[in-house]
């Protein structure tokens, strides 16, 4: 397994020269060094086998793509990546606002303004991207669907049972909230404000165990 994730950098490194090679000059050979040579990712990715090298080099390609104005192909990527790890939900609004401002737009580039002309707008443009999306996800869930486990791939894909500390796309918030509720927690018990057995008996928030999280303080 570490081989196969080794290998997949192989992909990295394509979209880091795809894209690093429209720069040019000592800013394309900077980054590609930065890109290729960072040791966090290779020693995380090689040791966890994650293959965040993979994903980030899909990510690049696709963006690559895009600037050279190959958008439909970036889009492909772009998919194909979103349905390989769930956790680039974050980048698909900036995909799609995008896209659509400069690809189902036509003559975007010569506009001004924040808001395109309705006149340009190519609707032809934008049912090939959708069935491009679209295309790709069912060929990606088709067979669930087909087997009646799609609500068993959703459970798994957002898993809130595990505590919204441990999903991919909130840690922000919910991190801070539990982070917030264990200290008044604690702060109660220090002045005896509450029982340490209401604390106790709580599922922990940040133990990664399939469980039902009840806050001690504030509201679920």
């Amino acid at each position: 397994q570490r081989v196969s994730v080794i290998a997949t950098d192989l992909v990295l490194a394509y979209a880091t020269r795809s894209y690093c090679s429209s720069l040019g000059g000592s800013a394309g050979r900077t980054l590609t060094a930065l890109i290729l040579f960072n040791a966090g990712l290779l020693i995380v990715d090689h040791i966890h086998f994650q293959y965040n090298g993979l994903l980030l080099g899909l990510l690049l390609l696709s963006i690559a793509r895009i600037k050279q104005n190959r958008v439909l192909e970036g889009a492909f990527w772009f998919t194909i990546l979103l349905n390989m790890k769930h956790i680039f939900l974050y980048v698909a609004p900036a995909y799609f606002v995008y896209l659509l401002r400069t690809y189902c737009f036509l003559d975007s580039k010569r506009q001004t303004g924040w808001l395109p002309r309705l006149s340009t707008f190519a609707p032809i443009r934008i049912l090939k991207l959708g069935a491009l999306v679209v295309g790709i996800f069912i060929a990606s869930f088709g067979p669930f669907v087909a087997m009646g486990q799609l609500p068993q791939v959703m459970s798994r894909l957002f898993p809130f049972k595990r505590g919204l500390t441990h999903a991919y796309w909130a840690p922000n918030f919910w991190a801070m909230y539990n982070l917030a509720d264990k200290m008044i927690s604690f702060l109660m018990l220090r002045f005896g404000l509450q029982s340490g057995s209401a604390a106790s008996s709580r599922p922990s928030t940040t133990g990664g165990l399939v469980g039902d999280v009840e806050h001690v303080v504030l509201p679920d």
